[in-house]
């Protein structure tokens, strides 16, 4: 599927399994913060939606804008952290890089690249929108 024409329909009716879908004040913003700091593809990116590619894996950004209907919208604080309790893990991406990026894009390191019990080196970064981003990668 080519996601940079795949028309909304379409797109809706190909999706499977389990979808993520964040709620973001500024789309433009936050596909930045991802690219810049994860290496992640935007498509079709706008002011109000992007499908964004991270490896293999695909989910959306939305605008706050886009759920004027949608019952979700009324339980979005209206000061950070949106994402509070919600861990977006990628196991593909060195921490100690992001954590270097993320600080040149303005996100805040909440913990600092460590090698944990359970085999993985992680860190966790909140980007402006309050979702915490936890880059992974296996200890060698």
């Amino acid at each position: 599927m080519d996601y940079d024409t795949v028309g909304a329909e379409s797109f809706g009716a190909s999706l499977r399994g389990i979808g993520l879908n964040l709620l973001v004040r500024d789309v433009v913003a936050q596909v930045a913060f991802l690219e810049t700091v994860f290496g992640m593809k935007a498509h079709q990116p706008t002011a109000d939606f992007a499908i964004m590619r991270y490896g293999d894996q695909l989910f959306q950004l939305h605008s706050d804008g886009t759920y004027h209907s949608n019952p979700l919208l009324g339980l979005i604080p209206e000061s950070p952290p949106r994402g509070g309790g919600v861990e977006i893990r990628l196991y593909d991406t060195d921490p100690d890089d992001a954590c270097l990026r993320a600080q040149a894009a303005g996100g805040t390191i909440l913990q600092a690249p460590a090698d944990k019990p359970h085999g993985l080196r992680e860190a966790y970064i909140l980007c402006g929108n309050g979702y915490a981003w936890v880059p992974s990668t296996a200890i060698a």
